[in-house]
């Protein structure tokens, strides 16, 4: 009889670090590594108990004092848009959305710097180099792709790779249960477009034909505004120490969903 045993992951800790997102706190991680044959397998446990992946890392807040990240997932087969939504999506109905290998590109780059000098001058990845982004895309040993968006244009053939202007993409791991945004950029002039939001009502739409139920979005931080988004896209669930609920949105102190 085979007694052999396989290993099991090793997890660490990070030393205490400045909140990037709450002013006066101190965040700290727990991590561990996705390698091996098992990776795709400990990418779906670990991020249904509120992990995140970056790279061949999967992590989540260990904080001492603070315990406001939540982990969040929109639960898509139960989803409509809002009204707000409907004008997202009518406004971008001139782009394409196209899958890929998570391959990165000079086009991409230039567009993820662009909106990393827009949006986050101050933050952790503000001075990521064109390899630092090779890595960021194709260092993962679990099912990740790469979804661009782009113009239509005129005469460009579905069955070919788009040629129209590239204006967000997303990097995005499939699951058992659903589809994680593990990172997403969008060219930060095309504010009327409200790319981000489209972004996330295109992995609703892509999930449910999938016929898989759920959207992981990451961490919401409560008391944060650029995490407020997060909020609108209902039903969801956040990850609580009672396991997964479902979040009644008038319980927030603002109401954010329309």
């Amino acid at each position: 009889m085979n007694t052999q045993t396989t290993p099991s992951p090793q997890f660490y800790l990070t030393a205490p670090a400045a909140c990037p997102y709450l002013p006066h706190e101190m965040e700290r991680k727990v991590f561990t590594h996705l390698v091996g044959p098992r990776a795709a397998e400990m990418n779906d446990i670990l991020t249904q108990g509120g992990f995140r992946r970056s790279q061949n890392i999967a992590y989540r807040p260990a904080c001492e004092s603070c315990r406001a990240c939540v982990s969040v997932r929109i639960l898509a087969q139960e989803f409509e848009p809002t009204k707000s939504m409907k004008r997202v999506l009518g406004a971008n109905s001139d782009v394409i959305a196209t899958e890929f290998a998570a391959q990165p590109s000079s086009e991409q780059y230039s567009l993820f710097r662009r909106y990393l000098d827009f949006r986050h001058q101050q933050g952790g990845m503000s001075d990521m180099t064109v390899l630092d982004y090779a890595i960021m895309v194709e260092d993962t040993h679990v099912n990740t792709r790469i979804i661009e968006y782009r113009l239509r244009e005129e005469g460009s053939g579905l069955e070919q790779r788009p040629k129209g202007e590239l204006l967000a993409a997303a990097l995005t791991d499939t699951m058992s249960d659903g589809l994680s945004m593990v990172y997403s950029y969008f060219n930060p002039a095309l504010e009327r477009r409200s790319l981000g939001t489209f972004m996330i009502l295109d992995h609703v739409r892509r999930t449910k034909a999938l016929g898989l139920p759920h959207v992981y979005l990451g961490y919401w931080v409560q008391g944060s505004r650029k995490m407020d988004y997060k909020t609108r896209f209902q039903p969801q669930e956040h990850l609580t120490p009672r396991g997964w609920e479902r979040f009644d949105p008038s319980s927030m102190p603002e109401s954010t969903h329309d």
